[in-house]
């Protein structure tokens, strides 16, 4: 049987406890601790003693330039777009506020017109009105006098040249008072 651990390693005291420690909180043993940490270093090509990490930095610079390109692209794709859409609504909807402005203003002149016309229509038939019931009185009276007419040529007729002179008087009496009564 061949032993795969053939390699060792001398380190001072002081990494060791610090390798101890590691082990220990994050429980593994200190091999493979070891193991671990020289495939992390070997995948993801990181210099231990570089302490600002530059692999690393690079990485996010490059990651922050991807989303800020993608936001770009976005912004050209959708946003622009959308605010010149919202431009385009903007201007339309102030021309049709202005159109129904307008409107508003034409309706309320037509209204007014409108009333005016019901008040002088109204007038005309409260006219009609008087006129109907004067005509209707003057057909009233024409019937009357029509019948006083008659009357008054009956009873002439009636009279002959020998009645009185009273009675002539009394009839053009009772037909002048009935005149004055219509």
């Amino acid at each position: 049987m061949k032993q795969t651990d053939t390699n060792s390693i001398r380190y001072p005291q002081e990494i060791d406890e610090k390798m101890e420690k590691l082990a220990k909180n994050l429980s593994r043993s200190k091999k493979e601790l070891f193991c671990q940490m020289v495939d992390y270093f070997y995948r993801s090509k990181k210099d231990p003693a570089d302490p600002g990490d530059e692999v690393l930095k690079k990485e996010l610079s490059a990651g922050v330039n991807r989303i800020i390109s993608f936001i770009r692209q976005q912004e050209k794709d959708f946003l622009l777009p959308l605010f010149t859409d919202a431009a385009s609504l903007k201007t339309a909807s102030s021309k049709q506020k202005e159109l129904l402005e307008g409107i508003a203003k034409l309706l309320l002149a037509e209204r007014e017109k409108t009333l005016s016309l019901i008040e002088k229509t109204d007038r005309l038939l409260a006219g009609m009105k008087i006129i109907a019931t004067r005509q209707a009185e003057k057909d009233t009276l024409k019937q009357c006098f029509s019948e006083l007419l008659e009357y008054y040529i009956v009873q002439r007729e009636e009279m002959s040249w020998t009645t009185t002179t009273q009675k002539k008087d009394e009839l053009a009496a009772h037909i002048r008072k009935s005149l004055k009564n219509l």
